[in-house]
């Protein structure tokens, strides 16, 4: 482990969160911006329509390591049920997520990146979502406004998934650094931090007790690979700090 020119972090669970998110919300929202419908479809149409487009058949890609663009399970939708909107693919995407949950950041995150920032170690994200990098980037901008990310990459703006190696090769690609002048953290012990591992990125497990019922599907669940296991950003900022002087 160096002092790292860069780091890079996941998105869901490690600089931000979705409480209470709520899918039906989401769509009842994105329903308001409906101009044709002349199948008279209800909320109920679109949300058994939409269980079957993204919770079953797009849901089976993503089980293999692979992902579908969200824009594109909207266009399946829409096309469905001879539904038409006054949105672009991006505001479909935006509104139909702030309507399931407006995000809050995870604790800390914010503190954490002031200070990477003032340190200059520059910073970008990659995370496995459903949603395009475009969306995710609006919604990273609006809570976490100091950010000084340089990428921002989803799964399924690139087809594979994490711990697909491809994610991260492209990542130091734009960067222009090698992995061992990168770190990487993320809170799943798989497809972040052995994801991570296998380029040779320093991984940093950041096991934190927020949303503790969705951080119980990786209980047991060790990386296997060396790394810095933290449960608060302070932990890493302490680090940082004592390895720059």
């Amino acid at each position: 482990m160096k002092y790292p020119k860069m780091i890079l972090f996941d998105y869901g669970r490690t600089l931000l969160y979705e409480p209470g998110w709520d899918a039906v919300r989401g769509n009842a929202e994105l329903l308001k911006y409906a101009t044709k419908n002349p199948n008279h479809c209800t909320l109920e149409d679109v949300i058994k329509a939409a269980e079957m487009i993204f919770g079953e058949h797009i849901e089976n890609i993503r089980k293999i390591g692979y992902d579908i663009c969200g824009q594109v399970g909207d266009k399946v939708l829409c096309e469905y049920l001879g539904i038409e909107f006054s949105l672009t693919p991006l505001e479909m995407e935006t509104i139909f997520w702030n309507g399931a949950s407006m995000g809050a950041v995870m604790p800390d995150a914010d503190k954490m990146l002031d200070y990477i920032n003032k340190s200059g170690i520059r910073s970008a994200v990659i995370s496995n979502l459903l949603w395009s990098g475009a969306a995710l980037t609006e919604r990273l901008n609006r809570l976490l406004p100091m950010n000084q990310f340089e990428v921002v990459m989803t799964s399924s703006d690139y087809i594979v998934r994490k711990p697909n190696r491809l994610l991260f090769d492209i990542a130091l690609q734009k960067a222009g650094l090698c992995a061992d002048e990168v770190w990487y953290c993320g809170d799943n012990p798989q497809a972040d931090i052995e994801g991570a591992a296998q380029v040779g990125i320093y991984p940093v497990w950041y096991d934190n007790e927020t949303e503790r019922e969705y951080k119980d599907r990786f209980e047991g669940s060790v990386p296997k690979y060396e790394h810095l296991h933290i449960h608060e950003w302070n932990e890493m900022m302490d680090l940082l700090e004592k390895m720059r002087k």
